[in-house]
């Protein structure tokens, strides 16, 4: 349930960046949805990969903000692999990534 109540609410945010950040578009809520479960799906798997040796060279000190980039970069990969979705640059990719993080966050608690 809890991962169900997580994929809308981040599908809300992608939504909601389009009218704060004018380099992010997405055409609608069922897009959001299925772009939000592929960027879920892209941290679980590939995310997971990136950020072990990142946080291992790191000791763990930084493992938020390899986290954050992690997760801006699937967030880029998802916008190649969706017409439907455009993130254009890295900043507005990490800005999404950081607004995830912390309704995640909040969520959580």
């Amino acid at each position: 349930m809890n991962f169900i109540i997580t994929l809308l609410v981040n599908a809300g945010i992608l939504l909601g960046m389009t009218y704060v950040l004018p380099t992010v578009r997405i055409k609608n809520y069922g897009t959001a949805i299925v772009v939000a479960l592929v960027i879920g799906l892209l941290n679980t798997t590939l995310g997971w990969v990136l950020r072990v040796p990142l946080n291992v060279v790191t000791l763990g000190f930084l493992s938020f903000f390899v986290h954050l980039v992690v997760t801006a970069v699937m967030i880029k990969i998802a916008d190649k692999l969706f017409d439907d979705f455009e993130v254009t640059g890295f900043v507005p990719a990490l800005i999404i990534a950081l607004v995830m993080a912390i309704v995640g966050v909040i969520i959580q608690h």
